[in-house]
């Protein structure tokens, strides 16, 4: 099970990878509240509670999952979800247009441009349509350095997600990619896949014609 850390000022970013899909799990922690977000409750409710006994380290306070949010509907990233919504209580968001295939229901149904927020800091919902209708990428603006982008199936390193060689999906999602997360976030933003390892906008912006010609 890998894991990384990312120590920013206000907040720190842990992950882990489940399953044999390598379904990445994303804890942010609010440093001086202890709010934390968890992004795809994927799968291994096991793993994820130790995740979550990790991440007590990264604040003076008492840690809180404040909300569960998910990146899209595929079962591979929810398989967890249920569990351990039942389990902790915790508040749900997800986009809209995904929110009714979740097998528990939304609190919060996110549309384009919307924001979350705990105590200590929030997150922007960006809508990315094409590898499902309702997939969203989250967005960590950090004052102090590098943007964070929690991009789901929608981004990687190399190229979007599949779209299941739809050209109307395709050519919909790499649109939405370029303007809405190339097109609004610099460079150097930083991107946390739904699978693999992370990347950078700076790294994959110079294969966007190269990924329209492809197809995929």
């Amino acid at each position: 099970m890998d894991s990384l850390r990312y120590d920013l000022p206000a907040l720190t970013i842990r992950s882990i990878s489940v399953s044999g899909m390598d379904n990445n799990v994303y804890l942010l922690t609010a440093k001086e509240s202890g709010a934390q977000v968890l992004i795809d409750a994927a799968d291994d409710l096991p793993a994820i509670r130790q995740l979550l006994a990790d991440g007590a380290a990264d604040t003076s306070a008492a840690p809180r999952l404040a909300l569960v949010a998910t990146t899209h509907q595929h079962w591979d990233h929810v398989r967890a979800l249920k569990e351990l919504v039942e389990a902790t209580g915790t508040r749900t968001a997800a986009g809209a247009d995904d929110a009714d295939a979740l097998p528990i229901a939304a609190d919060r149904r996110l549309g384009h441009g919307d924001t979350v927020a705990v105590d200590g800091f929030e997150l922007t919902a960006v809508h990315l349509r094409g590898h499902t209708p309702g997939s969203i990428a989250f967005v960590y603006e950090d004052p102090e350095g590098p943007a964070h982008i929690f991009s789901g199936d929608s981004l990687f390193p190399g190229g979007v997600g599949n779209t299941e060689k739809d050209p109307e999906r395709f050519n919909q999602l790499l649109s939405d990619v370029t303007e809405r997360l190339f097109g609004a976030y610099p460079d150097t933003a930083v991107v946390h896949p739904g699978h693999g390892k992370p990347t950078t906008l700076v790294a994959e912006r110079p294969h966007l014609d190269e990924w329209r010609a492809r197809g995929w």
